[in-house]
């Protein structure tokens, strides 16, 4: 794309605060938040501009926070960067919590509420309320204890290497040598790396213990019996309850395990194997060598651009714009955070996505992922109000699951052998299932984690055993490296830095699906289907967000199996 031909957003000039404002200490911040608190507000259009006024100054603090956090997992080893990111959650974001609940209250108690444009502010007043029953000014301090030690685990986890034939390597790198053909080779690394990790498991248990200590207190004050149940109700879950999570978990064990489970099976007949090792699950079973769909950080946008243009020149032209704002950072190396995202920056409206790529088959597929979240944010963009823009993951994860898969016709971008093709579909269908029963095991364990969070480690591991076991196959045989099994969870980031945040993906799994089978159906109708989905942002509820992309917000156990059916179909097909 000629990048000459771009249009490249800048910010809208600010109408409640100093274009210039640097965020440096809250006595900045203050008169604005004094302003909003003290107004009068005498009319419906003086508290719709005070609405407006309030979506700017937190479209601001969202994205200085934002780029804080995203410059310190970039170099997890500047400490510079790391007192920037922690100056904001203990000094800015607890003087900002008690004010936007009196914002909240003075919102709620104005005469004015029920003059406001009803349908537009409905799904944001139902949060708004809910807020309100759960904050305490007592948890304002613990929350933002809560952050600074959750973002602990980047940094251990971003210090880990290992070394092997003569080089120092990060975590993800060593991971593309379990794709190895060479079983003694894929051994050896797997032995590297868990004994590596498990250097450093006392020190994450340690780190855990504290979360879930305050993060009980936090519940407890706030009146809940457990975290668990205050963070649906901070999460804003209406559409459903933890009931039918433990159903959806039920769903996954009787339909999409037994599928999986074929899997392994046959894999361990393709690899002439007794037993499957650990090393052994994520080698070809045709014996070929690893997929090396790319090899730099820049090919991979490259492509990755090209083959969004072949979905939808849009799409392509919105990385275009994040590759020209430089506002990608792709490659994996040493001191950087693991794992993956695209964090929305809601004043300018085009966000950051930050990726380890290695070069691998599962690093085109993290760009898709986040490529269909960044596609997302630039189709909120243009909503009027921060809140808006705000979203439940499981709309957020159903644009970006969407998106891997949509984008499958066009991988021959990366992949011109006809053959790799075939087997990077394979691989992705097969995977979308084989993660299912993993994620229910994560909800799972989060949901006793919770329920019990006077455990011990002991407890706990236990516990993660026998959830294991329940949603799992069973068929990887782990002798030798029980330790590496009983403290598997460890490598969750979403255990420590969002938890409860990831059962929205096996739901939104099955929306994706969903959505792809429209688009094999219809493709012009199944996109303007999905985009116009993710345009609404968080204006509607997430049954009507699904119900505009053409698919249900259904995890019924028939619905699972109706969804697994249909990837079980495309399988034959490949």
């Amino acid at each position: 794309m000629n990048t000459s031909q771009l249009t490249i957003p800048t910010k809208k000039s600010r109408h409640f605060l100093p274009n210039d404002l640097v965020i440096d200490a809250w006595e900045v911040l203050e008169p604005y938040f004094k302003d909003l608190l003290g107004r009068n507000i005498d009319s419906v259009e003086e508290l719709d501009a005070w609405l407006m006024d309030r979506s700017e100054l937190d479209a601001v603090l969202e994205e200085d926070a934002a780029w804080r956090y995203i410059k310190m997992t970039i170099d997890t080893t500047d400490e510079s960067l790391v007192e920037s990111y922690n100056f904001f959650v203990s000094r800015i974001q607890p003087m900002i919590s008690p004010y936007n609940n009196e914002f909240h209250k003075k919102m709620m108690d104005s005469p004015y509420l029920k003059d406001l444009d009803q349908e537009k502010y409905a799904i944001y007043l139902r949060g708004v309320k809910q807020e309100l029953e759960i904050y305490r000014d007592e948890n304002v301090e613990l929350l933002a204890e809560i952050a600074k030690e959750s973002q602990k685990f980047g940094a251990i986890s971003g210090a880990m290497t290992i070394e092997y034939k003569g080089e120092e390597m990060t975590m993800q790198k060593a991971n593309t040598f379990l794709k190895s053909t060479d079983r003694k080779e894929r051994e050896e690394v797997f032995r590297l790396a868990a004994e590596r990790r498990i250097q450093d498991s006392e020190k994450l248990d340690d780190l855990f213990n504290k979360l879930v200590q305050l993060r009980n207190t936090v519940a407890k004050n706030a009146g809940f019996d457990n975290y668990r149940d205050y963070m649906f109700s901070a999460l804003g879950r209406f559409d459903y309850t933890p009931q039918d999570c433990f159903d959806f978990h039920e769903g996954i064990a009787s339909e999409i395990l037994p599928i999986v489970k074929q899997f392994q099976e046959e894999r361990k007949a393709a690899l002439h194997l007794d037993v499957l090792r650990p090393w052994d699950t994520d080698v070809d079973i045709t014996g070929k060598p690893p997929l090396k769909p790319f090899e730099t950080g820049a090919e991979l946008i490259d492509k990755s651009i090209e083959t969004f243009n072949k979905v939808a020149p849009y799409f392509g032209e919105c990385l275009a714009v994040m590759r020209e704002m430089g506002y990608l950072d792709l490659e994996s190396k040493n001191g950087k955070a693991p794992g993956g995202y695209n964090y929305p920056l809601y004043e300018i409206g085009v966000p950051f996505i930050f990726m380890n790529a290695v070069g691998s088959h599962t690093d085109l597929i993290t760009m898709m992922h986040e490529g269909g979240h960044a596609i997302h944010s630039f189709l909120t963009r243009n909503l009027d109000f921060t809140a808006f823009k705000s979203l439940p993951s499981e709309v957020a994860e159903l644009a970006s699951m969407s998106m891997e898969l949509i984008s499958m016709d066009h991988w021959d971008v990366f992949l011109s052998n006809e053959e790799e093709l075939r087997r990077a579909k394979r691989e992705q269908l097969e995977k979308i299932l084989s993660i299912l029963p993993w994620i229910a095991t994560i909800d799972r364990f989060q949901h006793w984690l919770y329920e019990n969070p006077t455990h011990t480690v002991e407890e706990r591991t236990a516990a993660w055993l026998e959830i294991r076991n329940f949603l799992g196959t069973n068929l990887v045989d782990w002798s030798e490296h029980e330790r590496a099994l009983e403290t598997g969870w460890q490598r969750q980031m979403h255990l420590y830095e969002v938890p409860f945040y990831y059962i929205e993906y096996a739901m939104a799994q099955l929306g994706a699906i969903a959505i792809w089978r429209n688009y094999k159906q219809n493709p012009e109708k199944a996109l303007l289907q999905y985009t116009a989905a993710l345009k609404l942002g968080y204006t509607k509820s997430i049954g009507e967000i699904y119900e505009t992309a053409g698919i249900e917000f259904n995890f019924s156990q028939a619905y699972i199996r109706e969804l697994a059916d249909f990837i079980k179909g495309e399988l034959q097909k490949i």
